[in-house]
């Protein structure tokens, strides 16, 4: 029998059950896949506690994964028993095997292992959706980016150095600070004894940024308004220290710009996606990007993942090996 990580009901970690699973045999345009390793995320926590309700319980949650193709359905041309794959943005990535359909799946480059593609595909998309589609960066930009030294944050500074960007960073610690530095961050912060605004001042002489990427919400919205320059742009992608409440439109004083983007969204398309994918495989093959797996846990383990997510222990990626 397989196994999977189920949420019968929202809450803590705790929540996160060990349950045994049927998983058919694939449908039309399905296929069936072993899966080798799932990623981590913050969406997760979030469909875990309810902040992003889940359409029914019991569920298993879980965005990305890797594996093997172990059966495939009707219709399904593009791939066949053996072919290694990966995906991201599909719901019941928390099991030994899953279905899924085809055109959600790319094939797995033979230089990347299994955990590098669960620990890349949701977060290295995301920073791929984020530096090229919801804003072109490029050599003359400047842009803030909070949680830098976590998984996407990694991937990000590397991604904008090797595009020639200004990357300032903000991270909790000074251990951190350096991880950050280490991956091509221009500038560091460090939240816990500076203000990210006054030093964000500081670094562009009074200027500001052209765009700021944030994926803590309620504690850091503020004032990466004040971070940007008129006309920029604040793009709110996750909600790590909760949800941005409601604002008054006049807060975006200096006609600036704000995006509530998802990789999802910006994949949703199979010709996007495999465009995604193939940059981000190509950047990582040619050594312009170093996926770091930080942590990893057995899938059986998840809520211990979650805990060391939620507390800030970890930094990087974190895997869950099946």
């Amino acid at each position: 029998m397989v196994h999977g990580i189920r949420v019968h009901a929202v809450g803590g970690p705790d929540r996160l059950v060990w349950d045994e699973i049927e998983v058919g045999a694939p449908g039309p345009g399905q296929v069936r896949i072993k899966q080798r390793a799932a990623g981590l995320n913050y969406i997760d926590v979030y469909h875990r506690t309810g902040l992003y309700p889940l359409a029914s319980l019991p569920a298993v949650i879980g965005m990305e994964g890797a594996g093997d193709v172990v059966a495939v359905g009707d219709g399904v041309a593009a791939f066949k028993v053996g072919d290694r794959v990966a995906y991201q943005g599909v719901l019941g990535g928390y099991a030994e095997e899953r279905l899924i359909a085809a055109d959600r799946l790319v094939k797995l480059p033979p230089a990347i292992s299994y955990e590098v593609a669960a620990a890349m595909m949701l977060q290295g998309m995301t920073v791929r959706a984020l530096l090229r589609d919801v804003y072109k960066v490029g050599p003359e930009t400047t842009l803030l980016f909070h949680a830098a030294a976590g998984g996407v944050g990694l991937i990000a500074c590397q991604w904008a150095k090797a595009l020639g960007a200004t990357l300032i960073g903000v991270v909790s610690s000074d251990e951190k600070a350096a991880l950050a530095t280490a991956n091509g961050a221009t500038h560091v912060i460090a939240a816990s004894r500076e203000s990210f605004v006054e030093r964000v001042r500081e670094i562009t002489g009074g200027k500001g940024c052209d765009v700021v990427y944030d994926s803590v919400g309620k504690d850091t919205y503020l004032g990466s308004l004040d971070c940007l320059k008129p006309r920029g742009l604040w793009v709110s992608f996750g909600n790590s220290s909760g949800p941005v409440p409601p604002f008054e439109l006049t807060l975006l004083r200096g006609s600036l710009f704000v995006t509530r983007p998802s990789v999802m969204a910006y994949t949703s398309n199979p010709d996007d996606l495999a465009e995604n994918a193939a940059d981000l495989f190509g950047m990582v093959e040619r050594g312009a990007i170093r996926i770091a797996v930080n942590q990893t846990f057995p899938l059986k383990d998840a809520a211990r993942a979650h805990e060391a997510l939620e507390a800030r222990r970890t930094t990087g990626s974190t895997v869950l090996t099946i």
